[in-house]
Protein backbone atom coordinates (compact mmCIF):
# COMPACT_ATOMS: atom_id res chain seq x y z
CA UNK A 1 0.00 0.00 0.00
CA UNK A 2 3.38 2.02 0.98
CA UNK A 3 5.00 1.43 -2.50
CA UNK A 4 1.33 2.26 -4.30
CA UNK A 5 1.12 5.61 -2.59
CA UNK A 6 4.84 6.64 -3.43
CA UNK A 7 4.04 5.68 -7.27
CA UNK A 8 0.84 7.79 -7.44
CA UNK A 9 2.83 10.83 -6.20
CA UNK A 10 5.52 10.47 -8.29
CA UNK A 11 6.59 9.80 -11.83
CA UNK A 12 9.64 8.85 -13.59
CA UNK A 13 11.53 11.16 -16.07
CA UNK A 14 14.63 10.61 -18.08
CA UNK A 15 15.10 6.63 -17.01
CA UNK A 16 15.04 6.70 -13.54
CA UNK A 17 14.80 10.75 -12.40
CA UNK A 18 11.87 11.31 -10.08
CA UNK A 19 9.35 14.77 -10.37
CA UNK A 20 6.27 16.00 -8.45
CA UNK A 21 3.10 14.78 -9.92
CA UNK A 22 1.06 17.66 -9.14
CA UNK A 23 0.98 19.87 -12.95
CA UNK A 24 2.20 23.47 -11.02
CA UNK A 25 5.49 21.22 -8.92
CA UNK A 26 6.60 18.95 -12.26
CA UNK A 27 6.05 22.01 -14.71
CA UNK A 28 8.33 24.26 -11.88
CA UNK A 29 10.65 21.40 -11.93
CA UNK A 30 11.21 20.91 -15.88
CA UNK A 31 11.83 24.26 -16.29
CA UNK A 32 14.75 24.05 -13.46
CA UNK A 33 15.61 21.25 -15.76
CA UNK A 34 15.54 23.79 -19.17
CA UNK A 35 17.16 26.54 -17.36
CA UNK A 36 20.18 24.68 -16.49
CA UNK A 37 20.74 23.01 -19.59
CA UNK A 38 20.57 26.51 -21.52
CA UNK A 39 22.94 27.72 -19.10
CA UNK A 40 25.03 24.81 -20.25
CA UNK A 41 24.87 25.42 -23.67
CA UNK A 42 25.87 29.46 -23.30
CA UNK A 43 28.68 28.48 -21.39
CA UNK A 44 29.99 25.87 -23.97
CA UNK A 45 29.50 28.45 -26.76
CA UNK A 46 31.79 31.21 -24.68
CA UNK A 47 34.38 28.43 -24.13
CA UNK A 48 34.43 27.65 -28.01
CA UNK A 49 34.72 31.49 -28.16
CA UNK A 50 37.50 32.06 -26.10
CA UNK A 51 39.04 28.87 -27.76
CA UNK A 52 38.96 30.75 -31.43
CA UNK A 53 40.39 34.09 -29.41
CA UNK A 54 43.62 31.92 -28.76
CA UNK A 55 43.99 29.98 -31.71
CA UNK A 56 42.96 33.85 -33.78
CA UNK A 57 46.29 35.24 -31.58
CA UNK A 58 48.53 32.23 -31.86
CA UNK A 59 48.09 32.32 -35.77
CA UNK A 60 49.26 36.62 -35.86
CA UNK A 61 51.85 35.52 -33.91
CA UNK A 62 53.10 32.66 -35.81
CA UNK A 63 52.69 35.69 -38.82
CA UNK A 64 54.48 38.59 -36.94
CA UNK A 65 57.72 36.01 -36.78
CA UNK A 66 57.52 35.19 -40.46
CA UNK A 67 57.66 38.81 -41.52
CA UNK A 68 60.50 39.01 -38.93
CA UNK A 69 62.49 36.75 -40.92
CA UNK A 70 61.59 38.14 -44.16
CA UNK A 71 63.08 40.99 -42.65
CA UNK A 72 66.30 40.01 -42.08
CA UNK A 73 66.52 38.35 -45.37
CA UNK A 74 65.75 41.44 -47.07
CA UNK A 75 68.52 43.48 -45.23
CA UNK A 76 71.28 40.03 -45.78
CA UNK A 77 70.28 41.05 -49.53
CA UNK A 78 70.92 44.71 -49.43
CA UNK A 79 74.16 44.12 -47.80
CA UNK A 80 75.39 41.52 -50.72
CA UNK A 81 74.34 43.91 -53.36
CA UNK A 82 76.46 46.43 -51.32
CA UNK A 83 79.15 44.37 -51.36
CA UNK A 84 78.98 43.59 -54.52
CA UNK A 85 79.03 47.27 -55.42
CA UNK A 86 81.96 47.77 -53.04
CA UNK A 87 83.75 44.65 -55.27
CA UNK A 88 83.34 46.48 -58.57
CA UNK A 89 84.56 49.58 -57.16
CA UNK A 90 87.55 48.38 -55.54
CA UNK A 91 88.00 46.48 -59.37
CA UNK A 92 87.71 50.36 -60.74
CA UNK A 93 89.61 51.77 -58.52
CA UNK A 94 92.92 49.79 -59.25
CA UNK A 95 92.79 50.18 -62.77
CA UNK A 96 92.15 54.15 -62.53
CA UNK A 97 95.26 53.82 -60.49
CA UNK A 98 96.84 52.73 -64.09
CA UNK A 99 95.94 55.63 -65.70
CA UNK A 100 97.20 58.86 -64.27
CA UNK A 101 95.51 61.53 -66.28
CA UNK A 102 92.07 60.35 -63.96
CA UNK A 103 93.91 59.69 -60.71
CA UNK A 104 92.30 62.97 -59.22
CA UNK A 105 89.44 62.15 -60.37
CA UNK A 106 89.70 58.84 -59.08
CA UNK A 107 90.49 60.28 -55.49
CA UNK A 108 87.59 62.15 -55.42
CA UNK A 109 85.10 59.38 -56.44
CA UNK A 110 86.55 57.43 -53.88
CA UNK A 111 86.40 59.86 -51.40
CA UNK A 112 82.58 60.33 -52.63
CA UNK A 113 81.63 56.61 -52.51
CA UNK A 114 83.10 56.21 -48.82
CA UNK A 115 81.39 59.14 -47.73
CA UNK A 116 78.28 57.86 -49.24
CA UNK A 117 78.60 54.43 -48.02
CA UNK A 118 79.19 55.33 -44.25
CA UNK A 119 76.14 57.50 -44.50
CA UNK A 120 74.25 54.22 -46.57
CA UNK A 121 75.99 51.80 -43.64
CA UNK A 122 74.98 54.00 -41.00
CA UNK A 123 71.68 54.85 -41.81
CA UNK A 124 71.05 50.64 -42.23
CA UNK A 125 72.36 50.31 -38.95
CA UNK A 126 69.81 52.67 -37.23
CA UNK A 127 67.17 50.84 -39.56
CA UNK A 128 68.27 47.30 -38.57
CA UNK A 129 68.58 48.31 -34.57
CA UNK A 130 65.07 50.38 -34.75
CA UNK A 131 63.27 47.12 -36.40
CA UNK A 132 65.25 44.88 -33.70
CA UNK A 133 63.73 46.63 -31.23
CA UNK A 134 60.25 47.17 -32.63
CA UNK A 135 60.86 43.10 -32.88
CA UNK A 136 61.92 42.59 -29.38
CA UNK A 137 58.98 45.02 -28.18
CA UNK A 138 56.21 43.45 -30.62
CA UNK A 139 57.53 40.17 -29.07
CA UNK A 140 57.28 40.80 -25.84
CA UNK A 141 53.65 42.94 -26.25
CA UNK A 142 52.22 40.08 -27.42
CA UNK A 143 53.86 37.61 -25.24
CA UNK A 144 52.42 39.45 -22.23
CA UNK A 145 49.03 40.07 -23.95
CA UNK A 146 48.97 35.93 -24.52
CA UNK A 147 49.43 35.38 -20.97
CA UNK A 148 47.08 37.80 -19.57
CA UNK A 149 44.04 36.54 -21.96
CA UNK A 150 44.98 33.06 -20.93
CA UNK A 151 44.75 33.69 -17.57
CA UNK A 152 41.34 35.99 -18.07
CA UNK A 153 40.53 32.52 -19.86
CA UNK A 154 41.43 30.32 -17.17
CA UNK A 155 39.82 32.46 -14.63
CA UNK A 156 36.30 32.31 -16.80
CA UNK A 157 36.55 28.46 -16.87
CA UNK A 158 37.58 28.03 -13.21
CA UNK A 159 34.55 30.23 -12.45
CA UNK A 160 32.10 28.72 -14.67
CA UNK A 161 33.35 25.04 -13.46
CA UNK A 162 32.57 26.10 -9.62
CA UNK A 163 29.40 27.81 -10.95
CA UNK A 164 28.02 24.63 -13.04
CA UNK A 165 29.65 22.23 -9.38
CA UNK A 166 27.06 24.73 -7.26
CA UNK A 167 24.65 23.99 -9.74
CA UNK A 168 25.04 20.36 -9.67
CA UNK A 169 25.08 20.55 -6.14
CA UNK A 170 21.89 21.79 -5.72
CA UNK A 171 20.25 19.78 -7.81
CA UNK A 172 21.46 16.94 -6.03
CA UNK A 173 20.12 18.75 -2.88
CA UNK A 174 16.83 19.18 -4.00
CA UNK A 175 16.54 15.43 -5.24
CA UNK A 176 17.67 14.65 -1.84
CA UNK A 177 14.91 16.77 -0.47
CA UNK A 178 12.53 15.15 -2.97
CA UNK A 179 13.14 11.57 -1.70
CA UNK A 180 12.93 12.64 1.89
CA UNK A 181 9.62 14.41 1.13
CA UNK A 182 8.34 11.27 -0.16
CA UNK A 183 9.66 8.82 2.51
CA UNK A 184 7.90 11.83 4.92
CA UNK A 185 4.53 11.22 3.32
CA UNK A 186 5.17 7.67 3.16
CA UNK A 187 5.20 7.54 6.92
CA UNK A 188 2.81 9.62 7.29
CA UNK A 189 0.54 7.58 4.89
CA UNK A 190 1.43 4.36 6.88
CA UNK A 191 0.70 5.96 9.91
CA UNK A 192 -2.53 6.95 8.92
CA UNK A 193 -3.66 3.86 7.56
CA UNK A 194 -2.50 1.81 10.80
CA UNK A 195 -4.78 4.17 12.99
CA UNK A 196 -7.65 3.66 10.93
CA UNK A 197 -7.27 0.08 11.41
CA UNK A 198 -6.87 0.51 14.73
CA UNK A 199 -10.06 2.46 14.99
CA UNK A 200 -11.91 0.05 12.87
CA UNK A 201 -10.73 -2.75 15.30
CA UNK A 202 -11.72 -0.59 17.75
CA UNK A 203 -15.51 0.05 16.10
CA UNK A 204 -15.57 -3.64 15.51
CA UNK A 205 -14.78 -4.87 19.26
CA UNK A 206 -17.55 -1.71 20.64
CA UNK A 207 -20.30 -3.52 18.00
CA UNK A 208 -19.46 -7.14 19.58
CA UNK A 209 -20.00 -6.08 23.07
CA UNK A 210 -23.26 -4.05 22.22
CA UNK A 211 -24.56 -7.33 20.76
Amino acid sequence: MADSASESDSSSVDGGMLIPSSPASREQFQKRIESLQQENRVLKMELDTYRLRVKSLQEENKALRQASVNIVSYLQLIFQQAKAEQEEEFISNTLLKQIKTLKKEKETLALNYEQEEECLTNDLSRKLNQLRQEKVQLEQTLEQEQEALVNKLMRKIEKLEAETLGKQNNLEQLRREKVELENTLEQEQEALVNRLWKRMDKLEAEKRRSD
